[in-house]
């Protein structure tokens, strides 16, 4: 037994210093089994996760409110609609941290106008501001929902709308990491769960993490510059392929002999799955992520040709190209950390982030349409909350606005959606999600029933979550 416990230890040491190739978080403790199957009949495949971060402006992006130019200046009890302040959905969907100063700002009722022009696009007329032109042309692939609506008021908001709890409640894995769990790989050289250019910053962890689903199931963050999109998977330099694969083949055998003695033993067992995982995906990721294998044409449709496209563009193609490969969930941070929020200045925030963001999710869309992928792929391109209908006065600002759970608008494409399709609304001001407004766990019911997943039988023994956390699916949006 001593001499068993010993091999035990020496294969830890041995396996974790391995060229770099185990996946550490795999390793840290057992990991829940996954169901690995369906329960009904799946609209996609995969799902393309587009976050951005900060939260932008629902009315000076897909639900423009030209009632904010008519009574810009005014409060809310001047102009001839009921005030949202003293509306009990104020209440109802706000919580907040006493603590925070932030989270117990004033209202800001003295309305703002709308910084941006709108028009209506595609065969249903569909109101998009003149900051996203190029979305704009594809409004007939698209499904808005504009009533969304969320309770955190501060940017912990990006955590929430990941993992669907508040941060005063028990935190709750992401949405990647149950679609992970509950479904099995299309491709077993590559991970189920990847994230492009995120999370934002350490304390947006939450958003692609799996807690006690096991750290298999968590997100794993890939890189796309130098060639090295997973630094620990990547090969020693004194090290050749054959020799990296005798290494691998030694570390495997004393590994499963010592599982023949352990066999009860998960945590050992998780670790040759890493470990095998790890070697194919040092063959199969840097070809999976390598831009350059694309056409000057592509390059251009996502716009990495343009300085100012291209960082957004790399990581959508990168997207694209692991859904062809059978990556099931991609979270994309085009844009970094809290740069949509435009407390100030919001005509200038939000001309700049457009500009970076617009043409290449544009280029998504008409490249998986091309390609005869859109239809097995859902698009989820969404923010943590909306912005204020009125000015925001703190600080002496008078150009922007602030915070805003109470509505705002995401878009799906793809995936059996409805494409130029506006599913519910906002009231004539943008403050209030209306009728049957959707939590953000029913966007995430949504995703999972497009893959033929349906939450609550994902639950895990001793964690029994909330009939909120589950969230309904909107079926609406599904053609």
């Amino acid at each position: 037994m001593c001499n068993m416990h010993t091999r035990r230890h020496f294969l830890t040491d041995v396996g974790l210093g391995f060229g770099g190739l185990a996946l550490n978080a795999m390793l840290q403790q057992e990991t829940a089994a996954a169901p690995s199957m369906a329960h009904h009949k799946a609209k996609a495949k995969s799902v393309i996760w587009i976050f951005l971060s900060g939260g932008y402006s629902h009315m000076e992006s897909f639900d423009p409110k030209p009632a904010l130019n008519k009574y810009a200046g005014k409060t809310y009890s001047e102009t001839p609609f009921p005030n949202p302040v003293e509306s009990p959905l104020h209440k109802q969907r706000f919580r907040s941290v006493p603590s925070l100063d932030i989270n117990v700002r004033d209202v800001y009722p003295t309305i703002y106008p709308m910084q941006i022009g709108f028009n209506h696009y595609g065969e249903q007329g569909i109101g998009i501001t003149d900051w996203w032109p190029n979305l704009a042309k594809q409004v007939d692939d698209i499904c808005f929902v504009r009533n969304m609506w969320t309770t955190d008021n501060d940017h912990a908001a990006e955590n929430q709308i990941h993992t669907g709890r508040h941060r005063l409640d028990e935190t709750q894995p992401s949405i990647g990491s149950w679609v992970h769990y509950g479904l099995g790989t299309l491709n077993e050289n590559l991970p189920k769960f990847v994230v492009l250019g995120g999370p934002t910053r350490s304390d947006t962890r939450d958003s692609i993490d799996s807690y006690y689903l096991g750290p298999s199931h968590a997100g794993i963050p890939l890189s796309l510059e130098n060639g090295n999109p997973l630094p620990f998977s990547k090969r020693q330099p004194n090290h050749s392929e054959d020799l990296q694969r005798r290494e691998f083949n030694l570390v495997n055998q004393l590994n499963k002999l010592t599982l023949a003695d352990y066999q009860d033993d998960k945590q050992l067992l998780a670790r040759i799955k890493s470990y095998e995982l790890a070697y194919r995906m040092q063959n199969s990721l840097p070809e999976a992520v390598n831009l350059a294998e694309e056409t000057e044409t592509t390059h251009t449709l996502y716009g990495l040709d343009n300085p100012t496209t291209a960082p957004a563009g790399n990581k959508l193609l990168a997207a694209r190209r692991l859904v062809e490969r059978g990556v099931r969930f991609i979270q994309v941070f085009p844009t970094p950390y809290g740069r949509w929020d435009a407390h100030r200045d919001l005509k200038k925030n939000h001309t700049e982030n457009s500009a970076k963001v617009d043409l290449p999710v544009a280029g998504l869309i008409t490249d998986l349409k091309q390609r005869g992928l859109l239809d097995e792929t859902l698009i989820v391109f969404c923010t943590e909350f909306g912005r204020t209908p009125g000015l925001e006065e703190r600080g002496g600002g008078a150009t922007g606005r602030d915070h805003h759970p109470n509505g705002f608008t995401i878009f799906l494409a793809g995936g059996g959606t409805k494409g130029g399709y506006v599913h519910g609304a906002t009231d004539e001001l943008g403050y209030h999600a209306l009728g049957d407004a959707h939590y953000v766990t029913d966007l995430h019911a949504t995703v999972l029933y497009s893959l033929g997943l349906d939450s609550p039988k994902l639950d895990i023994d001793g964690r029994k979550r909330l009939e909120i956390d589950h969230g309904r699916p909107i079926l609406d949006v599904f053609a």
